[in-house]
């Protein structure tokens, strides 16, 4: 019998905002089919590498705000969410105490020390306690 999925996890890198993000439309049309909630979440690191930015996690989450913004859900419920950390094990971790049923991410392009140390999209898939999709 297939699982009910009543909350999904779209992680964003905001750093490529400009960027099209095709997970968050898919998430958005698969939160639409199921009559889901999307929690749109983005990770802040634990050191800016600019250090202009003094609040790190008010920086981020502008960011994350007016993204939605500019991409509005029309009928579906996103709740925005910013952690700090890893991240990697912060979007493993949200997924864990949120308790989401789906994660659809994006794949980033492989460079060689991906191949070594392993992507984000694949340490998430191998530790996530939900089913994941990696969006191209």
């Amino acid at each position: 019998m297939p699982r009910e999925i009543r909350t999904i996890l779209c992680p964003l890198n905001l750093r490529h905002a400009a960027h099209a993000h095709p997970a968050y439309g898919e998430a958005l049309r698969l939160a639409r089919w199921h009559g889901a909630e999307v929690i749109a979440a983005t990770v802040a690191p634990e050191m800016e590498r600019n250090l202009n930015i003094r609040d790190a996690e008010g920086f981020w989450t502008a960011k994350l705000k007016e993204f939605l913004k500019n991409n509005p859900a029309g009928d579906v419920a996103v709740r925005p969410v910013v952690r700090k950390g890893s991240v990697h094990r912060q979007i493993v971790k949200l997924a864990e105490d949120e308790k989401t049923d789906m994660i659809v991410m994006e794949a980033a392009n492989p460079r060689i020390q991906d191949y070594l140390l392993g992507t984000t999209a694949s340490h998430v898939a191998t530790h996530a306690p939900c089913t994941v999709m990696v969006v191209r």
